[in-house]
């Protein structure tokens, strides 16, 4: 605390003496007066006091208040003290003084007018609770204390939950809204008629809220003591007819008294059907619940039946009427199920095009019966339900992305996006900023703002890498990383960004020579490999052909509008003789070329409208090669195979590309890109 020393101890001193007495530690009050109010302060306070400053001022004072208002006074004070004394003058202490004067004045009337509040609010009959914005209890008066019986001191200051527990004032500082003139039964049974108001200042900030309520547990009492019985029904049928639930009342005996007008839209029975007659007269199917209530005098809810003339599917909730403890009937409620029926199948139905937005396929699309499809497809079904990563290995054209599609949409992602990304198909230079996005100025022609990439766009969702074997080294890097971490770093960026992807890869390589030859990282094999799938090419699973030939012709039937009805036995048998190294594509490649050249009013696919490869076992056979010779690789043989298909197909539509691809189920883009890669030349064909 600061050593000070008030020079002067009139009216100003006096003030700042009291200001300063819990603050600072006074080593003097001074006054050529000692007889003034500040000097007399001091003294009884225990304070040295004197009539000459001179003595006082020594070396560790570090305050003195001049507070006698002689500008000579304070200018030899100022001189005489020391450098780490400070002086305030008396302009500024009477400056002070005033304000404590006036804060004096504020508080007095505050009090006053404080009192005042209270003297109205606690000669009110009707009780009175206000809370500030978080709910605490600032107001609770007589009237409330004697409604609620509690005491002030219980609750002023208070979480008013925690007082009252079935208050809503909570509600009304959130919503802002006026509740007027509702009914409330307290804890202790007191019923009480309530106004609840937000109290909002003239910006429109929320204050608090304030609620005003009256005991009527006495006027329901002597009202229900007058009102006689035809006022109560008069009352209940207004309630009930107004309903947009159909109700229906029936006696002890289980006839009818009452329905609405509800009952009669939603049953289609009229009163002089129901009023008097036996509960089962609205019962189309199921027993009726209304004499189920009556024997056991429980309540049921929930019960689906059908009722009325036009069968109407509802569901019925049936409770009984007990008064002074006597069954006197029971009340029923009926709900219309063709409404909530209507909204599930439209919900259903967003969600179907939400699916074919993002992810098309599900399980159901997947065609096999085969051990080894089937095993696929149960270890696809179980790695959905997980969120570990999946690798889907197999050749090109068995369905891989087919079982990415399905994965997703059996995973709990499936209302998430479903990301698509050919890794082969895409530059090496575009590929980071594609699966990674890029910070504005990354690199010349970067958009303002940057870019969100596909692991991004795809997050709480899944991505599906497919032809991952493709990936270029860096970007290897990049992705383990995004496995390992969650995370990924946009081109040109430095801070990670957080994300939550299930990554599907595929591929139609031998991973593990990729890693002996080291084009493909081990670590992110290890990490792709956590659940692989192998899925079996086609010539392992010719039992599913049949199945898979009907399925296919009914989406070729319809990308084309032909109506062929399926494939002869001769046609299935020469199917079953190939080898089908394109696998399913070329299954599909295979009928869409035959149903193009069938002629329209047949409806059969027969052995003659099939390509003469098929079925040549000599072709099944390959080439044959000198010993010592270097067999070519696998991916070698298919793109010799592939581009043969493709010779074959565009001869056969006299060079015509886009009827090609459209025969091929490919895009044109697609089939540009493979006659440029396969070196297959056009001219000539027409």
């Amino acid at each position: 605390m600061q050593k000070t020393v008030i020079v002067g101890a009139g009216k100003g001193g006096s003030a700042i003496l009291k200001m300063l007495m819990e603050s600072a530690e006074i080593s003097a009050v001074i006054d050529i007066d000692p007889t003034a109010p500040g000097i007399l302060l001091a003294k009884k306070a225990g304070i040295p006091t004197g009539t000459d400053w001179r003595p006082f001022i020594t070396a560790d004072i570090e305050l003195v208040v001049e507070v006698t208002g002689d500008e000579a006074v304070f200018n030899q004070i100022r001189k005489i003290a020391g450098k780490n004394t400070m002086m305030i003058p008396g302009s500024v202490a009477y400056m002070v003084s005033a304000l404590l004067e006036e804060k004096e004045e504020l508080i007095y009337k505050l009090r006053n007018e404080t009192c005042k509040h209270e003297l109205i609010f606690n000669s009110s009959g009707d009780g009175m609770i206000v809370v500030d914005t978080s709910g605490i209890v600032t107001v609770f008066n007589n009237s409330a204390e004697s409604i609620f019986g509690l005491s002030k001191d219980e609750v002023v200051g208070k979480q008013v939950l925690d007082v009252i527990p079935t208050s809503r004032l909570p509600n009304i500082l959130s919503s802002r809204k006026t509740e007027i003139n509702q009914e409330h039964i307290l804890e202790n049974g007191t019923k009480i008629i309530t106004t609840r108001i937000p109290l909002v200042d003239e910006n429109g900030h929320i204050l608090g809220a304030f609620a005003v309520f009256k005991d009527i547990t006495e006027v329901v009492r002597l009202a229900e003591e007058i009102t006689n019985l035809k006022e109560i029904q008069t009352m209940l049928q207004a309630i009930i007819q107004s309903s947009d639930e159909a109700i229906s009342v029936v006696d002890e005996d289980g006839r009818g008294i009452l329905i609405n007008r509800a009952y009669t839209r939603i049953t289609g029975l009229t009163e002089a059907q129901v009023i008097g007659k036996p509960a089962t007269a609205d019962i189309s199917e199921g027993e009726s619940m209304h004499m189920k209530v009556l024997e056991t005098r429980r309540p049921v809810r929930g019960v689906a039946m059908r009722v009325g003339p036009n069968k109407k599917e509802v569901v019925v909730n049936v409770a009984p009427i007990i008064v002074d403890g006597k069954l006197k009937g029971s009340v029923g409620v009926i709900h219309d199920m063709s409404e909530i029926k209507s909204l599930n199948r439209e919900l259903n139905r967003a969600r179907q095009i939400i699916r074919t937005l993002e992810a098309k396929y599900s399980f159901q699309d997947i065609i096999g019966n085969s051990e080894e499809m089937t095993l696929a497809i149960e270890q696809a079904k179980l790695g959905a339900k997980t969120p570990a990563t999946v690798l889907l290995r197999g050749e090109s054209g068995t369905g891989k992305e087919l079982f990415a599609h399905a994965i997703h949409n059996d995973s709990n992602r499936k209302f998430n996006k479903f990301i698509r990304v050919n890794c082969a198909a895409i530059t090496e230079s575009l590929l980071e900023s594609e699966l990674f996005g890029y910070e504005e100025g990354a690199f010349s022609g970067a958009k303002r703002g940057g870019k969100r990439g596909f692991f991004e766009e795809a997050n709480n969702g899944s991505i599906f890498l497919d032809e991952i074997g493709e990936l270029p080294a860096n970007t290897q890097a990049k992705l383990l990383r995004v496995l390992q971490e969650n995370e990924i770093v946009r081109v040109g960026g430095t801070k990670p960004v957080p994300i939550n992807v299930r990554v599907i890869a595929a591929t139609n390589i031998n991973l593990e020579k990729a890693i002996a030859n080291g084009t493909f990282r081990e670590d992110l094999y290890y990490r792709l490999n956590r659940m692989p799938i192998q899925i079996p090419p086609l010539r392992k699973r010719k039992e599913d052909i049949p199945l898979l030939c009907e399925r296919l012709i009914h989406k070729i039937n319809q990308d084309y509008g032909r109506n062929v009805e399926g494939v002869s036995d001769a046609a299935v048998r020469k199917l079953m003789q190939y080898d089908w190294p394109g696998n399913v594509r070329e299954l599909e490649n295979v009928l869409g070329r035959a149903i193009i050249f069938m002629n329209y009013h047949e409806t059969v696919i027969d052995a003659i409208h099939l390509p003469t490869f098929v079925g040549q076992t000599e072709l099944r056979a390959g080439p044959v090669y000198q010993e010592g010779e270097k067999l070519p690789t696998l991916s070698v043989q298919l793109e010799k195979h592939e581009a043969n298909i493709i010779r074959d197909t565009l001869v056969s539509v006299k060079g015509n590309k886009t009827l090609a691809a459209k025969s091929l189920g490919i895009s044109v883009r697609n089939l540009y890109y493979k006659l440029e890669k396969l070196g297959i030349e056009v001219n000539g064909m027409q």
